[in-house]
């Protein structure tokens, strides 16, 4: 199961093999948990929402177009219903300061207080984007979606996305300089 694709996968899942879809769960259970506590700010309700989604793709397992990419999928889904949730909760996205992963080195202290420092500059800076921008920077960025798989889970067109990656660069970059004054 391992060695095959996602859709060789899903092909064996319309086929009737759970085991498929169970591989299917391993390979992207973790990851969209992660995408969508970027969103909810709670492990635990990124982690029910991920469950939406896999029911979700069960319930609705024709519904699946084979043009697209099934991470693709799987993320577009993730996002509709974290979105939901934050309708429901009438919550606003922030940037989770967890995300930002720390390396153990065995360079000076000082060093580390620099870096920490800086990191610390970024997450405030990118906190104050747009929550558009904060996406866009997340998907291209961070969980390195290309352009069109950035497009499909937006729902925007390409010129769009790019002007918005732009955009929320340009801003982060204008927000560090301000944090530094």
């Amino acid at each position: 199961m391992e060695g095959k694709t996602d859709k060789e996968l899903y092909l064996d899942f319309l086929n009737g093999n759970n085991e498929a879809f169970d591989e299917i769960m391993k390979r992207y259970k973790d990851k969209l948990i992660n995408f969508i506590k970027r969103y909810v700010k709670s492990f635990e309700v990124a982690e029910d929402l991920s469950q939406d989604t896999f029911v979700y793709v069960l319930i609705n397992r024709k519904e699946y177009d084979f043009n697209y990419n099934l991470k693709t999928y799987l993320y577009l889904i993730a996002k509709c219903r974290a979105l939901n949730y934050l309708n429901r909760q009438k919550k606003i996205v922030k940037f989770d300061e967890n995300y930002v992963k720390t390396q153990e080195s065995t360079e000076m202290v000082e060093d580390n207080l620099i870096r920490e420092e800086n990191r610390e500059e970024v997450r405030m800076a990118f906190n104050k984007l747009k929550p558009e921008y904060q996406s866009a920077l997340l998907l291209r960025d961070i969980e390195k979606f290309n352009y069109k798989e950035i497009c499909k889970i937006l729902n925007k067109n390409l010129s769009q996305v790019k002007i918005l990656i732009y955009r929320a660069r340009k801003s982060l970059e204008k927000k560090l300089k301000e944090e530094r004054r």
